[in-house]
């Protein structure tokens, strides 16, 4: 565990220091939802129809950004091959850079996401049922991102392949994301939804690393 959290707190430094990742997928996440008014009208209740939607799809999006980097920059200086004969095992190497990559990408989309949905017009009782659904959804983005990320470490072109590999698996969570705020807005319960995307996290949670950590030893071999 002391190593885990070592290598944790060594990836939030290098990403705090650096700060362009986190920047980035800000700033496209707030620039990819603020252009739907100007494309579709300001009419108040298209956007508030719309507002989960937009604000699930901009963060999915803004997730993708910074991916291609969770390991490829240890791959060119040779620290991921340090750390493959490290004490660590790679399956919490795989998880410290997913939670990382969670922490510098994912968090801050959420904490951002308020401000977007008040300017889409999303009614207040939409606020608390979104967030959750980003604390569920933006996670499960991360772990599965990270299983691409490390299938594309090496590949030529792999920022290329990247998006084309994860995107249909990132289809589930946006689809029960979305459903879940849908439905407190129609006046039905979020449960079954939040549920599933519980579910989907759950699963991810354990095998993602194991996955990551397989494909990172093919990519080393």
């Amino acid at each position: 565990m002391s190593g885990f959290l070592r290598l944790l707190r060594r990836d939030l430094r290098l990403a705090l220091r650096q700060g362009a990742d986190a920047a980035m997928a800000v700033l496209f996440f707030v620039l990819c939802v603020i252009m739907f008014p100007f494309g579709i009208g300001p009419e108040p209740g298209v956007l508030a129809r719309i507002a989960p939607g937009v604000i699930l799809v901009a963060a999915l999006l803004a997730s993708l950004l910074s991916l291609d980097r969770l390991f490829q920059a240890d791959h060119e200086d040779g620290s991921l091959e340090l750390l493959s004969l490290s004490a660590l095992p790679m399956e919490a190497v795989a998880a410290a850079k997913i939670l990382a990559h969670w922490l510098v990408t994912g968090l801050p989309l959420i904490l951002a996401a308020p401000l977007l949905a008040l300017f889409l017009n999303l009614p207040g009782e939409g606020f608390p049922i979104l967030l959750g659904t980003l604390l569920l959804a933006t996670p499960l983005l991360s772990l599965i991102g990270g299983i691409g990320a490390a299938l594309t470490l090496g590949a030529r072109r792999g920022g290329v392949l990247l998006p084309l590999l994860v995107l249909p698996l990132y289809i589930p969570a946006l689809i029960f994301a979305a459903a879940a705020v849908d439905s407190v807005l129609t006046g039905h319960s979020a449960r079954p939804h939040l549920l599933l995307l519980s579910g989907l996290l759950a699963g991810a949670l354990p095998l993602s690393p194991w996955a990551a950590a397989a494909a990172l030893r093919a990519a080393l071999e």
